[in-house]
Order: C-alpha cells, then sequence, then structure tokens
C-alpha cells in the first residue's frame, strides 16, 4: 500500500461563505467519484485559497458535509499571492493510503482552475 495524493481545484465567483461551501463540497464529491476511495483510506487532507478567499474555513464544511471526515487530520492555509495567479481559487490536496499506481490517480479542476492543468483533460 501507498500514500498518494490526489489534487483538485476549483473557482468560485465570490468571496462568500455560501460560495466557497458549494465549492467544498462539490470539488470534494467530484475527487472521490473519480478516484473511488473510502473515507477511511484518507491519510490527511490540505486545503488552499488565494488571498482574495477568506470568508470561511473549507475544512469545516468538509466535516459538516461528510461525516466520515470527523477523524480526519485537515488544514486550511493561504496560497502564496504569485501576481497572475489564478484569483478566487480553492485548491485541496487529499493524501490517501492505496494500492494505485501514481498515473492511476485521477486530479480534478473545475470551473476556472481547468485552465491550471489543461494536461488533465
Amino acid at each position: 500500500m501507498y500514500q498518494r495524493g490526489i489534487r483538485g481545484a476549483i473557482t468560485v465567483d465570490s468571496n462568500s461563505i455560501e460560495e466557497i461551501k458549494n465549492a467544498t463540497i462539490e470539488l470534494i464529491s467530484e475527487l472521490k467519484k473519480q478516484n473511488k476511495y473510502q473515507d477511511t483510506d484518507i491519510s490527511n487532507v490540505i486545503f488552499t485559497m488565494t488571498k482574495d478567499l477568506d470568508a470561511a474555513y473549507p475544512a469545516k464544511f468538509a466535516r459538516e458535509e461528510f461525516e466520515t471526515w470527523q477523524n480526519v487530520p485537515m488544514m486550511c492555509v493561504q496560497e502564496l499571492n504569485i501576481n497572475g495567479s489564478l484569483p478566487k481559487c480553492l485548491r485541496i490536496l487529499i493524501v490517501i493510503n492505496t494500492d494505485l499506481a501514481q498515473n492511476e490517480i485521477k486530479h480534478v479542476y473545475l470551473k476556472g482552475a481547468e485552465k491550471l492543468r489543461k494536461d488533465l483533460k
């Protein structure tokens, strides 16, 4: 068994609690759908958000929406503020225990974040 990272990102239209909540749930749901992991396989999760998103913590919504995430170690941090970077972007790194090979992991980029990884289409 290996530890593998699953990456994802999504943009939101506005810096609001509701937008961040919906984006968090949508992104996690899509990552799980495409990678078919069990929540008990999760080692830890890191969320990042760009400087223009500060209305809410994505980890809070993950715990509220996904009951089995109650004991998952999660951290929310601010993304580096690089000139020209994609605004209003929420990113996630989910580290799972799995037998999947690195090239079998499906990373997910939604909405405006699709342009971050055009190679994954």
